[in-house]
Parts: structure tokens; sequence; C-alpha cells
């Protein structure tokens, strides 16, 4: 089967089973109540990321089983994340023990050599990281971006999309250097991506819940540091940006007003184009994938200055 075949069955599994949640959302008691932080006015179905997280590693298991036994590890640490958010959408996970786990599905990968062992070639001078600092590196980074793409999450269809962009880039990076996991993992989380997006366009019918933005940023992550084989590590900020800058934008913020950098609030990018700019749903979401098909546009540009 070709890919194009791969990808449009996976396309309409994701539909399926994304409906399949709505349908039995009530039973599951995946729902969200809107608060003062919320641009919904009434309770919707949540956790859509059972849905379509799930069609991709179906679709895994089905069509590509050689490379889901060959790099076992990677998709041992990605259910990992996926099974935190499934339990975090039914039960208040803190911060903490979300941490924790993707800091063990991080380690659970290190073992095997996965993790940003360089920060690449400046000067002439190619700067490695030891074994330990590596691991500490890696797992600080991809904790950071897993989340940044949790709290992104605040208004429909905007982490769908702007994970759709960046998968898009680290897909025609898999294509250019021949990687196939970088392909195949890109491609099969964009084409659940786009399932899922059926539903969650404005208004949405349901959204993704931690299940899917926990998830689409450990796999975004891991993209990123597969991606370190072929491409100097600054082009990686570029790739990833919205997601990045929105947080280090919130962290400190809130910081400088002396609270938590983790404490919720309405102050994310997303917030103030809407309340400030006077921006409707559908005009921000817009602009913010505008904005990451930039930079990430940018990223491809220093990619091929350095390469």
């Amino acid at each position: 089967m070709t890919l194009i075949l791969k990808l449009f069955s996976i396309i309409i599994l994701s539909y399926i089973l994304v409906k399949v949640v709505i349908k039995l959302s009530h039973k599951l008691d995946l729902h969200d109540v809107p608060n003062e932080r919320s641009h919904h006015c009434s309770v919707t179905p949540s956790g859509a990321g059972i849905g379509f997280v799930m069609s991709f590693f179906i679709t895994i298991f089905i069509f590509e089983f050689q490379l889901l036994s060959e790099f076992w590890y990677i998709f041992l640490s990605i259910f990992m994340i996926f099974a935190l958010g499934v339990y975090d959408d039914r039960h208040d996970v803190s911060a903490k023990l979300k941490f924790v786990v993707i800091l063990i599905a991080t380690f659970i990968m290190w073992l095997y050599g996965f993790s940003i062992d360089t920060l690449g070639v400046w000067y002439g001078y190619n700067i490695a990281l030891i074994p330990w600092i590596a691991l500490l590196f890696s797992m600080f980074t991809i904790a950071g971006f897993t989340n940044s793409l949790n709290l992104i999450d605040g208004i429909d269809g905007l982490s769908g999309s702007v994970s759709l962009i960046i998968l898009l880039f680290f897909a025609f990076l898999g294509f250019e250097y021949h990687n196939d996991l970088i392909v195949i993992i890109s491609t099969f989380t964009i084409a659940t991506v786009i399932g899922f997006l059926f539903f969650n366009w404005h208004p949405a019918k349901i959204f993704m819940g931690d299940s899917g933005s926990l998830t689409l940023g450990f796999i975004i992550s891991v993209l990123a540091v597969l991606s370190l084989e072929n491409i100097h590590p600054i082009a990686v900020p570029y790739l990833v940006a919205i997601p990045v800058l929105d947080t280090l934008i919130v962290m400190v913020r809130r910081i400088r007003r002396r609270k938590s950098p983790f404490s919720p609030d309405k102050t994310h990018i997303h917030h103030i184009m809407v309340k400030f700019f006077d921006m409707n749903v559908k005009k921000t979401v817009g602009f913010l994938v505008i904005l990451q098909i930039i930079f990430s546009s940018i990223g491809y540009m220093i990619l091929d200055s350095i390469n």
C-alpha cells in the first residue's frame, strides 16, 4: 500500500474514533466545563486525543510493524505520555507528576542512545555533550516543549493547526534526508490531526484534551531530536517557534508578578489577541498559523545556509 493510501485510511480512522469519543464522552465523563479562562460558553466533550492518538498507534502497528519493532523504545515512550494524558483527561494530574512521567519516558529513550548529544558546530568547533549532561538537557527541552504545546491549547483549532504546520516541516525534513522514521511518525501524526480537526474548528464539537496535546507535544519533541542527525540545532527553535515563544513570554510575565510559572491565567498570546486586539477565534488561529509558517520557513532558510 502506498503512503498516500495509508494516510487517507488514517484520516478516516481518526475521524471515526474521534466521533466515537464524542458519542461516549458523557459516559466516560470526558467534558470541559467553561471557566473564567474559557472561550466556550457551554459544556463541551473533551479527550479527542484518545481517538486520534489511538488511530496513530493502530496504524503504526498495522502498516509499519517493522519500524515499531526496531524503535520500540520511542513508541513505548510516546505511549507512556499518551497514557498520562488519558488519565489526566479523567482526573486532574499535577504538573509535578506530568514532568516526572515525561522525564522517565525521556530516560528510557536515552538508554538506547536517543538524546540531544550536541549543540552543533560553532566556528568550526563541535559542542558535544557528555552523556549525563545530554540526558539532563534532553529531559529539560523535551519536557519543556511537551508542556508548551499543552499550554497553547486554549482556543478552538489552535493547537491542532499549529502542530499540523510544525509536523509538515518535519515531514519535509524526513523526505529531504531520507529518514524513514521521521517521515512515518510525522506523516502518520499529520493524518490523525486532520481527522481530529474536522471536529475542532470553531465552534468546536470536541477538544483534544491532555491525551492529545501532551502526546502531540512529545511526538514533535521526538521529531526535533531525530532531526538533529541532519540539521543544525539552531534551526529547531524556529521550526517550533509559536508554542515555545508563548510559553516563555507567559512564564516570564508570571514570574515578574511573583506567581508560579505554572499557574493558569489569561496571558497567552491567543488570549491577548482575542481580548485586546478584538480578533475572533478564527482570525486569531489563522494569524498564529501564518506566523508559525513564517518562523518555520526561516528555520528552513537557516538550515539551507548551514548545510
